[in-house]
Protein backbone atom coordinates (compact mmCIF):
# COMPACT_ATOMS: atom_id res chain seq x y z
CA UNK A 1 0.00 0.00 0.00
CA UNK A 2 1.36 3.37 -1.03
CA UNK A 3 0.61 6.29 1.31
CA UNK A 4 0.34 9.87 0.06
CA UNK A 5 0.12 13.09 2.03
CA UNK A 6 -0.18 15.47 -0.93
CA UNK A 7 -2.05 15.33 -4.20
CA UNK A 8 0.97 16.03 -6.38
CA UNK A 9 2.61 12.73 -5.47
CA UNK A 10 -0.72 10.91 -5.49
CA UNK A 11 -1.59 12.00 -9.02
CA UNK A 12 1.66 10.57 -10.39
CA UNK A 13 0.43 7.10 -9.43
CA UNK A 14 -3.29 7.29 -10.18
CA UNK A 15 -3.53 9.55 -13.24
CA UNK A 16 -3.70 6.59 -15.64
CA UNK A 17 -6.02 4.40 -13.56
CA UNK A 18 -9.17 3.67 -15.58
CA UNK A 19 -11.14 1.67 -13.03
CA UNK A 20 -10.34 3.21 -9.64
CA UNK A 21 -12.52 2.56 -6.60
CA UNK A 22 -12.67 5.19 -3.86
CA UNK A 23 -13.63 4.71 -0.20
CA UNK A 24 -13.65 8.06 1.67
CA UNK A 25 -13.30 7.79 5.47
CA UNK A 26 -12.54 9.87 8.54
CA UNK A 27 -10.44 7.08 10.00
CA UNK A 28 -11.32 4.91 12.97
CA UNK A 29 -11.33 2.02 10.50
CA UNK A 30 -13.69 -0.82 11.43
CA UNK A 31 -15.35 -3.81 9.73
CA UNK A 32 -17.90 -1.52 8.09
CA UNK A 33 -15.11 0.29 6.25
CA UNK A 34 -13.46 -3.02 5.40
CA UNK A 35 -16.70 -4.22 3.78
CA UNK A 36 -16.69 -1.13 1.54
CA UNK A 37 -13.08 -1.82 0.64
CA UNK A 38 -13.85 -5.46 -0.21
CA UNK A 39 -16.66 -4.29 -2.50
CA UNK A 40 -14.28 -1.90 -4.22
CA UNK A 41 -11.61 -4.59 -4.66
CA UNK A 42 -14.19 -6.88 -6.31
CA UNK A 43 -15.49 -4.21 -8.70
CA UNK A 44 -12.37 -2.16 -9.47
CA UNK A 45 -8.80 -2.64 -10.66
CA UNK A 46 -7.33 -0.54 -7.85
CA UNK A 47 -8.74 0.85 -4.60
CA UNK A 48 -7.89 4.12 -2.85
CA UNK A 49 -8.95 5.04 0.68
CA UNK A 50 -8.79 8.54 2.12
CA UNK A 51 -8.53 9.47 5.80
CA UNK A 52 -9.56 13.05 6.45
CA UNK A 53 -11.44 14.25 9.53
CA UNK A 54 -13.55 16.95 7.94
CA UNK A 55 -13.85 19.71 10.53
CA UNK A 56 -16.59 21.75 8.73
CA UNK A 57 -19.12 18.92 9.08
CA UNK A 58 -18.89 18.94 12.88
CA UNK A 59 -21.36 21.20 14.64
CA UNK A 60 -19.38 21.64 17.83
CA UNK A 61 -15.68 21.77 18.64
CA UNK A 62 -15.77 19.13 21.37
CA UNK A 63 -17.26 16.53 18.99
CA UNK A 64 -14.47 17.24 16.51
CA UNK A 65 -11.76 17.04 19.19
CA UNK A 66 -12.97 13.74 20.66
CA UNK A 67 -13.51 12.04 17.28
CA UNK A 68 -11.43 8.80 17.32
CA UNK A 69 -7.97 9.21 15.85
CA UNK A 70 -6.17 5.90 15.39
CA UNK A 71 -3.92 6.51 12.40
CA UNK A 72 -1.25 3.88 13.11
CA UNK A 73 -3.89 1.19 13.74
CA UNK A 74 -5.86 2.35 10.68
CA UNK A 75 -2.82 1.97 8.44
CA UNK A 76 -2.22 -1.60 9.69
CA UNK A 77 -5.88 -2.52 9.03
CA UNK A 78 -5.82 -1.00 5.54
CA UNK A 79 -2.61 -2.85 4.64
CA UNK A 80 -4.22 -6.13 5.72
CA UNK A 81 -7.26 -5.28 3.60
CA UNK A 82 -5.01 -5.01 0.49
CA UNK A 83 -5.76 -1.35 -0.22
CA UNK A 84 -3.59 -0.04 -3.05
CA UNK A 85 -3.42 3.64 -2.13
CA UNK A 86 -4.04 5.66 1.03
CA UNK A 87 -4.48 9.43 0.82
CA UNK A 88 -4.08 11.45 4.04
CA UNK A 89 -4.41 15.11 3.05
CA UNK A 90 -4.08 18.17 5.26
CA UNK A 91 -6.90 20.67 5.76
CA UNK A 92 -4.89 23.25 3.80
CA UNK A 93 -4.68 20.94 0.81
CA UNK A 94 -8.42 20.25 0.81
CA UNK A 95 -9.49 23.81 1.64
CA UNK A 96 -6.83 26.15 0.19
CA UNK A 97 -9.38 28.97 -0.09
CA UNK A 98 -11.93 27.89 2.51
CA UNK A 99 -15.22 26.03 2.20
CA UNK A 100 -17.88 26.38 -0.49
CA UNK A 101 -20.99 27.72 1.24
CA UNK A 102 -22.91 27.96 -2.05
CA UNK A 103 -22.91 24.23 -2.72
CA UNK A 104 -26.39 22.93 -3.69
CA UNK A 105 -27.83 19.69 -2.32
CA UNK A 106 -31.21 17.95 -2.04
CA UNK A 107 -33.98 19.28 0.23
CA UNK A 108 -33.81 15.95 2.05
CA UNK A 109 -30.85 17.54 3.84
CA UNK A 110 -33.26 19.69 5.86
CA UNK A 111 -34.84 16.64 7.52
CA UNK A 112 -33.63 14.19 10.21
CA UNK A 113 -29.99 15.02 11.04
CA UNK A 114 -30.27 18.22 9.01
CA UNK A 115 -32.62 19.70 11.63
CA UNK A 116 -30.05 19.21 14.37
CA UNK A 117 -26.81 19.71 12.44
CA UNK A 118 -27.14 22.82 10.25
CA UNK A 119 -24.69 22.83 7.35
CA UNK A 120 -23.60 19.24 8.05
CA UNK A 121 -24.61 17.73 4.71
CA UNK A 122 -23.38 20.70 2.70
CA UNK A 123 -19.98 20.26 4.33
CA UNK A 124 -19.97 16.55 3.46
CA UNK A 125 -20.95 17.22 -0.15
CA UNK A 126 -18.26 19.91 -0.33
CA UNK A 127 -15.44 17.66 0.88
CA UNK A 128 -16.55 14.71 -1.28
CA UNK A 129 -16.67 17.04 -4.30
CA UNK A 130 -13.11 18.21 -3.57
CA UNK A 131 -11.76 14.68 -3.03
CA UNK A 132 -13.39 13.45 -6.23
CA UNK A 133 -11.84 16.30 -8.25
CA UNK A 134 -8.42 15.17 -7.01
CA UNK A 135 -8.86 11.39 -7.24
CA UNK A 136 -11.31 11.13 -10.17
CA UNK A 137 -12.51 7.58 -9.37
CA UNK A 138 -14.84 5.51 -11.49
CA UNK A 139 -16.72 4.18 -8.45
CA UNK A 140 -17.24 5.60 -4.96
CA UNK A 141 -18.46 3.51 -2.03
CA UNK A 142 -20.64 4.59 0.92
CA UNK A 143 -22.35 2.65 3.70
CA UNK A 144 -26.12 2.44 4.05
CA UNK A 145 -25.83 3.04 7.79
CA UNK A 146 -25.68 6.73 6.87
CA UNK A 147 -28.73 6.38 4.63
CA UNK A 148 -29.67 10.06 4.59
CA UNK A 149 -26.11 10.98 3.65
CA UNK A 150 -26.06 8.27 0.95
CA UNK A 151 -29.26 9.54 -0.69
CA UNK A 152 -28.09 13.15 -0.60
CA UNK A 153 -24.69 12.27 -2.09
CA UNK A 154 -26.24 10.03 -4.76
CA UNK A 155 -28.33 13.00 -5.90
CA UNK A 156 -25.45 15.49 -5.65
CA UNK A 157 -23.01 13.31 -7.59
CA UNK A 158 -25.56 12.41 -10.26
CA UNK A 159 -25.81 16.12 -11.06
CA UNK A 160 -22.19 17.20 -10.55
CA UNK A 161 -20.20 14.05 -11.40
CA UNK A 162 -22.49 11.93 -13.62
CA UNK A 163 -19.65 9.67 -14.78
CA UNK A 164 -18.99 8.39 -11.27
CA UNK A 165 -20.98 5.41 -10.03
CA UNK A 166 -22.18 5.61 -6.43
CA UNK A 167 -22.35 2.21 -4.73
CA UNK A 168 -24.22 1.87 -1.44
CA UNK A 169 -23.10 -1.06 0.71
CA UNK A 170 -25.10 -2.82 3.40
CA UNK A 171 -24.75 -1.83 7.06
CA UNK A 172 -22.37 -4.06 8.99
CA UNK A 173 -23.45 -4.75 12.56
CA UNK A 174 -21.91 -6.12 15.72
CA UNK A 175 -23.23 -9.48 16.94
CA UNK A 176 -25.54 -7.56 19.28
CA UNK A 177 -27.09 -5.64 16.35
CA UNK A 178 -25.39 -2.28 16.88
CA UNK A 179 -24.38 -0.69 13.58
CA UNK A 180 -20.61 -0.38 13.29
CA UNK A 181 -19.40 3.19 13.57
CA UNK A 182 -16.15 4.93 14.47
CA UNK A 183 -18.06 6.52 17.35
CA UNK A 184 -18.61 3.09 18.90
CA UNK A 185 -15.03 3.31 20.17
CA UNK A 186 -16.30 5.98 22.57
CA UNK A 187 -19.00 3.79 24.15
CA UNK A 188 -18.73 2.05 27.50
CA UNK A 189 -19.85 -1.57 27.79
CA UNK A 190 -23.13 -0.47 29.40
CA UNK A 191 -23.78 2.09 26.65
CA UNK A 192 -23.12 -0.53 23.98
CA UNK A 193 -25.71 -2.77 25.64
CA UNK A 194 -28.26 0.07 25.60
CA UNK A 195 -27.59 0.63 21.88
CA UNK A 196 -28.18 -3.09 21.29
CA UNK A 197 -31.52 -2.99 23.09
CA UNK A 198 -32.61 0.00 20.99
CA UNK A 199 -31.76 -1.81 17.76
CA UNK A 200 -33.70 -4.94 18.73
CA UNK A 201 -36.66 -2.87 19.94
CA UNK A 202 -36.93 -1.06 16.60
CA UNK A 203 -36.23 -4.15 14.50
CA UNK A 204 -38.97 -6.13 16.22
CA UNK A 205 -41.49 -3.26 16.14
CA UNK A 206 -40.88 -2.06 12.57
CA UNK A 207 -43.73 -3.94 10.84
CA UNK A 208 -46.26 -2.81 13.45
CA UNK A 209 -45.01 0.78 13.27
CA UNK A 210 -45.48 0.77 9.47
CA UNK A 211 -48.99 -0.69 9.86
CA UNK A 212 -49.86 1.89 12.52
CA UNK A 213 -50.42 -0.75 15.18
CA UNK A 214 -47.84 0.85 17.48
CA UNK A 215 -47.75 4.61 18.01
CA UNK A 216 -44.43 6.41 17.80
CA UNK A 217 -44.85 7.97 21.26
CA UNK A 218 -45.00 4.46 22.79
CA UNK A 219 -41.69 3.50 21.17
CA UNK A 220 -40.12 6.81 22.21
CA UNK A 221 -41.10 6.20 25.82
CA UNK A 222 -39.60 2.71 25.71
CA UNK A 223 -36.35 4.07 24.24
CA UNK A 224 -36.09 6.80 26.89
CA UNK A 225 -36.64 4.20 29.59
CA UNK A 226 -33.63 2.24 28.35
CA UNK A 227 -31.33 4.98 29.64
CA UNK A 228 -30.40 7.22 26.73
CA UNK A 229 -29.29 10.79 27.44
CA UNK A 230 -31.27 12.44 24.64
CA UNK A 231 -33.35 11.54 21.57
CA UNK A 232 -32.94 13.82 18.56
CA UNK A 233 -35.49 12.04 16.39
CA UNK A 234 -37.32 8.82 15.66
CA UNK A 235 -38.98 8.90 12.23
CA UNK A 236 -40.57 6.45 9.81
CA UNK A 237 -39.69 7.65 6.30
CA UNK A 238 -40.28 6.38 2.79
CA UNK A 239 -36.80 6.90 1.36
CA UNK A 240 -38.11 6.57 -2.20
CA UNK A 241 -40.15 9.74 -1.72
CA UNK A 242 -37.31 12.00 -0.56
CA UNK A 243 -35.24 12.60 -3.68
CA UNK A 244 -36.71 13.90 -6.96
CA UNK A 245 -37.62 12.11 -9.18
CA UNK A 246 -39.61 10.00 -6.72
CA UNK A 247 -39.77 6.23 -7.06
CA UNK A 248 -43.36 4.93 -6.96
CA UNK A 249 -42.65 1.83 -4.86
CA UNK A 250 -42.53 2.64 -1.14
CA UNK A 251 -39.46 1.70 0.88
CA UNK A 252 -39.81 2.51 4.56
CA UNK A 253 -36.94 2.91 7.00
CA UNK A 254 -36.99 3.82 10.68
CA UNK A 255 -34.43 6.56 11.30
CA UNK A 256 -33.10 7.31 14.76
CA UNK A 257 -30.52 9.61 16.32
CA UNK A 258 -29.83 9.58 20.04
CA UNK A 259 -27.15 10.29 22.63
CA UNK A 260 -25.48 8.00 25.13
CA UNK A 261 -23.88 10.61 27.39
CA UNK A 262 -22.08 12.84 24.86
CA UNK A 263 -21.82 10.25 22.05
CA UNK A 264 -24.35 10.66 19.26
CA UNK A 265 -25.40 7.52 17.39
CA UNK A 266 -27.54 7.20 14.28
CA UNK A 267 -29.12 4.19 12.61
CA UNK A 268 -31.79 3.23 10.11
CA UNK A 269 -33.64 -0.06 10.11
Amino acid sequence: MKIFYNKRNLLKFIKNEKNLGFVPTMGGIHKGHISLIKSSIKKCNKTIVSIFINKPQFNNKSDFKKYPRKMSKDIIKLRKANVNYLYIPSAKEIYPKGTNNKILISKFSAKLCGKFRPGHFKAIADVIDRLIKIIRPKNIFFGKKDMQQLKILEHFLKINHPNIRVIGCNTIRQKNGVALSSRNFLLSRKEDQIASKIYHLLFNAKKNIIKGKIKKKVIIKQINNLGISKLDYLELIDINKQIVPFIKKSKYRIFIAYYLKSTRLIDNI
